[in-house]
């Protein structure tokens, strides 16, 4: 049996390691046997962090595989995971000793297939749709003629040559070219932003604001097409307070642009024809309005040159409209000598009956009624006037009456009486607040007194000073030159006095004192 004891555990020789150098070790063996690969897979949970970074799984039937993009990587994927869409990543593996987990680090994601594709952009197309940016109603009319047309699209392509040399055909224009990517990873935020642009230019300024928007781009493959389907692309285009033609690809190819732009071209040559009129057209429609116009107002005259011809013969001679009120004049003019003299006649006989009545006897009896009225009205306004100052005088008494100094003086001696109750229970009050604040004081002495040295010092301890300071050490007390000690009935100076044998030690008392030692 202690043999057995004695024999080591098996395993006992095997290195030890720490936790951290297990880590590692997995960590470097991880990243060494995989390297860079690509993984195929449906995208599961997608989340993404304060700090920027993108964490999400690939998954299968049967597995999950944890990824992560960091923030600096996150611009150089061509296509952003979302949940749900097969996707084929690329990157290196790597584990996370922190909690035992192995992860791959994603630089580049890549559908898987077309059919892929084209399910996201489904996806998408039913989200936008929901949120009514497809609606015809908040679609913007085209100008008719702009004055400036802002292009976005590739500097270097076929196509802003095709649209320039078509808009030169109809009808030139400036146009003002943002160049964008159109296609690849830079494609999608380089068009978002050349909208915005466009939109925030101020209307007459420096750089002025276009009046139209054309997003072209020739035609490709749904890959090459990808960055029109962007979401932000989508937006950017929805938002656009210009309104906007798209023009990608052919005519077969749709992408979300084409659904949120005011107007959908189906080749870039065709964004130019719809932006402008052909120019000699609208000259000729301009010269056939205005020889339209011409006829319309000439036939407008000749037949109003008629009808006034016509109306002016039913219209009687001047002549014959003045016979009539000539011949009236003649005939009053006659007749009026004589309705003068009668008009003064029946003037003369109203005078005469009117004068008739004016005699100085009547004038006499008019003056002497007057007089006699004026007279009785003096001989009732004396009584009258006697009357209102005898009402005025008694209404002065009654007021007199009032006002009596007797009335005057009790109500002085009332308030008098008042006052000096007032003044008596003011003092009796700041008696008893001073009777009070005499108590307060008495006890805070008492208090005072109890408290302080002064009742330690009636008890027989003493106060021990050098110099004014209390000492409260021997050996102090043994340098200083001169001591004052304080007893309860006074002080005691001690000059050079001669070290003493320590006497034999005493209790020492249970309450400090508050200044000074005490002995």
């Amino acid at each position: 049996m202690s043999d057995l004891l004695d024999d080591p555990l098996p395993g006992q020789n095997l290195p030890e390691y720490s936790v951290s150098e297990l880590s590692g070790a997995v960590k470097r063996t991880l990243e060494d046997e995989f390297g860079r690969i690509r993984v195929r897979g449906e995208v599961g949970r997608v989340f993404k962090a304060r700090s920027g970074h993108l964490y999400y799984d690939i998954k299968d039937d049967r597995s999950v595989l944890a990824c992560t993009t960091w923030k600096g990587q996150i611009a150089g994927l061509s296509v952003v995971p979302e949940e749900g869409l097969e996707v084929v990543v690329t990157g290196r593996m790597t584990a996370f000793g922190g909690q035992s987990k192995y992860n791959m680090n994603v630089d580049e994601v890549a559908v898987a297939g077309q059919g892929a594709l084209m399910a996201l952009l489904e996806k998408r197309k039913q989200q936008l749709a929901a949120e009514g940016l497809f609606d015809p109603a908040r679609k913007q009319p085209l100008p008719y003629l702009p004055g400036i047309i802002g292009v976005v699209t590739s500097p270097g392509g076929a196509v802003i040559r095709d649209i320039l040399h078509r808009l030169r055909d109809r009808f030139p224009r400036k146009v003002l070219i943002w160049p964008v990517a159109v296609q690849g990873a830079n494609c999608a935020p380089e068009v978002a932003r050349a909208i915005e642009g466009f939109n925030r230019l101020s209307p007459g300024g420096a750089l002025p604001r276009p009046d139209l928007l054309i997003v072209a781009r020739g035609g490709g493959s749904v890959e090459d097409l990808w960055g029109f389907n962007e979401e932000i692309v989508a937006r950017a285009a929805a938002a656009s307070k210009i309104p906007l033609i798209s023009a990608v690809g052919h005519e077969t190819d749709t992408t979300l642009i084409d659904f949120v732009s005011d107007q959908r071209a189906p080749t870039p040559t065709a964004a130019a024809e719809l932006a402008v009129p052909v120019r000699l057209d609208l000259l000729a429609h301009v010269d056939g309005q205005g020889a339209r116009v011409t006829r319309a107002v000439g036939a407008a005259v000749t037949q109003r040159r008629q009808r006034l011809a016509d109306l002016s013969r039913a219209l009687p001679r001047p002549d014959s409209l003045l016979d009539t009120p000539r011949q009236r004049l003649d005939q009053l003019t006659e007749h009026l000598p004589a309705a003068l003299i009668r008009g003064v006649q029946l003037r003369k006989v109203t005078l005469a009956q009117l004068s008739g009545s004016l005699r100085p006897s009547s004038l006499r009896r008019m003056t002497r009624s007057e007089s006699e009225k004026l007279t009785r009205a003096a001989r009732r306004l004396a009584p009258a006037l006697s009357r209102a100052i005898q009402r005025q005088r008694e209404t002065l008494h009654r007021q007199d009456a009032r006002l009596r100094p007797e009335r005057l003086n009790e109500q002085v001696k009332r308030r008098q009486d008042e006052l000096t109750a007032l003044s008596r229970r003011l003092s009796m009050a700041g008696s008893a607040r001073i009777g009070d604040a005499r108590t307060k004081v008495s006890a805070a002495g008492r208090l005072l007194s109890t408290l302080g040295y002064q009742a330690t010092l009636d008890r027989g301890y003493a106060v021990v000073r050098d110099q004014g300071e209390p000492v409260t050490t021997k050996a102090r007390a043994e340098q200083a030159a001169a001591l004052d000690i304080q007893f309860a009935d006074g002080i005691l100076n001690l000059t050079n006095a001669p070290a003493r044998k320590p006497a034999k030690a005493r209790p020492k008392p249970q309450q400090k004192p508050e200044q000074g030692s005490l002995f």
